[in-house]
C-alpha cells in the first residue's frame, strides 16, 4: 500500500503520509495508482456540487465553486503547471531558455490565458452535466485526468534536465499499466452520456490530446518534468468534461 499513501501524499493535501525513502520504484508506483486518486477526488467534486444544488445554488456556481475545490486539495500544483506550461511553449525560445521562463514563479499572458479557459471549461461542463443527472461523467472526466499523468510517464518519456519531480516518475509506467488504465476509463465512460459512444470518444480525445501534448513539451523542452504533468492532467479533466456534455 506504500505506492497509495504516496500518491494521496503527493496529489493531495489529505493527510496522509508516504514512504520515508522515494525512489524511481516507489514513485512508479505511486503514479500507477493516482487514477484511483483521481476517482475519489471525482467523487468529492460531484458531492460537493450535489450538496451546493440541494441548498439552491446554481450549477454554474456549483461547478466553480467544485473546480476550485479541486485546486485547493490538490495545492494549486496542476493549474500551476498548466500555466507555467504554456508561459514556457509561448516562450519561442531554446529549451533552457523556455525551463528558465517554467522556473520563474510568474504568471504570463499565456498561462493566465490557459487558466481562464480551462478553468472555464471545466466548470461550465461540470454545471451541465449536473444539471442533467450525469454524475458519473464529473468522477470520470477527473479520473482521465490522472490517467492522462499515467500516459504521460510512460517508457520512452525522458525527464528534462534539472527535473526534480519529473526525473522521479518520467519513463516509470510500462505499456500494460498505462493500457489497462485507459481501457478502464473508456468502459467508466460509457456510463456517463445519453448515448453510449458519447463517453468514450470523450476519454479518446482527452487522452489523445495529453498525449499529443506531452510529446510536444518533452520535444520543446528537452523532457518532462511537473509542470507538463499538471498541464496534460487539466486539459484532459477539459476535455473529456466537455465532451461528456454532448448530445
Amino acid at each position: 500500500m506504500n505506492g497509495v499513501r504516496l500518491a494521496l501524499s503527493w496529489l493531495t493535501v489529505l493527510p496522509v503520509r508516504g514512504p520515508d525513502d522515494v525512489d524511481r520504484s516507489a514513485a512508479g508506483r505511486a503514479i500507477g495508482w493516482a487514477p484511483v486518486v483521481g476517482t475519489l477526488l471525482g467523487l468529492g467534486a460531484a458531492g460537493l456540487m450535489w450538496g451546493l444544488g440541494a441548498v439552491g445554488a446554481s450549477w454554474l456556481l456549483a461547478g466553480f465553486v467544485a473546480v476550485a475545490g479541486l485546486a485547493l486539495i490538490t495545492r494549486g500544483m496542476h493549474i500551476d503547471g498548466l500555466a507555467d506550461t504554456m508561459d514556457g511553449l509561448g516562450s519561442y525560445g531554446p529549451p533552457e531558455r523556455a525551463r528558465e521562463i517554467m522556473k520563474s514563479g510568474g504568471a504570463g499572458p499565456f498561462g493566465v490565458a490557459a487558466l481562464v479557459f480551462v478553468i472555464g471549461i471545466q466548470a461550465v461542463s461540470f454545471a451541465a452535466l449536473a444539471d442533467a443527472g450525469r454524475w458519473a461523467g464529473i468522477v470520470v472526466a477527473v479520473a482521465v485526468g490522472r490517467v492522462a499523468v499515467v500516459l504521460a510517464c510512460r517508457r520512452g518519456i525522458e525527464a528534462a534536465p534539472g527535473a526534480g519531480f519529473g526525473a522521479l516518475v518520467a519513463g516509470t509506467q510500462g505499456a500494460i499499466v498505462s493500457t489497462l488504465w485507459a481501457a478502464i476509463a473508456v468502459a467508466a465512460a460509457l456510463f456517463t452520456g445519453n448515448q453510449w459512444w458519447i463517453g468514450p470518444l470523450g476519454v479518446v480525445a482527452a487522452l489523445g490530446v495529453a498525449v499529443l501534448l506531452v510529446r510536444h513539451c518533452v520535444r520543446r523542452f528537452g523532457g518532462l518534468n511537473g509542470d507538463v504533468l499538471g498541464a496534460a492532467l487539466e486539459f484532459a479533466v477539459a476535455i473529456a468534461a466537455g465532451v461528456f456534455t454532448l448530445g
